[in-house]
């Protein structure tokens, strides 16, 4: 279990690091655009972007709906 901890940390820092640097390029870009640059606005664009993503592109870990499932321990034989 502590291995899961150890590994989300830096996930979690790197989606709190893109996520200030996004709201970041947005204040600027909403505030002083006139002084906007490229970086800024392509940061912005892509978050932006991602935000689009569907829920059903992302990997999932589990067992999906789709999967066939096992109810017993034993093979089901004919009937």
């Amino acid at each position: 279990m502590a291995v899961r901890g150890v590994v989300l940390v830096p996930v979690v820092a790197l989606g709190l690091v893109a996520g200030g640097l996004w709201w970041w390029a947005v204040l600027r870009l909403v505030l002083v655009p006139e002084q906007v640059g490229l970086v800024e606005g392509a940061v912005a664009a892509g978050g932006w972007g991602l935000s689009l993503l569907p829920v059903h592109v992302t990997a999932s870990g589990g067992i999906t709906r789709a999967s066939p499932r096992r109810r017993s321990g034993a093979e089901s034989g004919p009937s």
